[in-house]
């Protein structure tokens, strides 16, 4: 079982909205690949409360069957699809991706 886990912190604005809307985008985009993408056992999104200064933004938890299927996620189509969406309205990314 692979997690691939990923924190995003977001511009002020961006697409011509503000970070707290991209936040939600963000997460209904990712939240729509549920099912989708053959391998993903699990996906779930979270946007920060505390709005503190080290936190992120959004928060990405995700579970692949194995490194091949991580591996075919980050070559989907639908996945990259969000990734120009997600890049512009990011301004940091951190990931950690480990195996159990």
């Amino acid at each position: 079982m692979i997690k691939h886990i990923v924190m995003w912190q977001l511009k002020d604005a961006a697409h011509g909205n503000d970070s707290q809307t991209n936040a939600r985008l963000i997460q209904e985009k990712l939240e729509a690949l549920r099912g989708r993408i053959k391998g993903m056992c699990a996906i779930e999104v979270g946007l920060d409360f505390s709005r503190s200064e080290s936190s992120g933004d959004v928060v990405l938890y995700s579970e692949f069957v194995d490194r091949q299927s991580l591996d075919a996620y980050q070559l989907h189509p639908l996945h990259q699809a969000l990734k120009p969406f997600i890049g512009e309205a990011s301004r940091e990314r951190r990931v950690v991706d480990y195996e159990i």
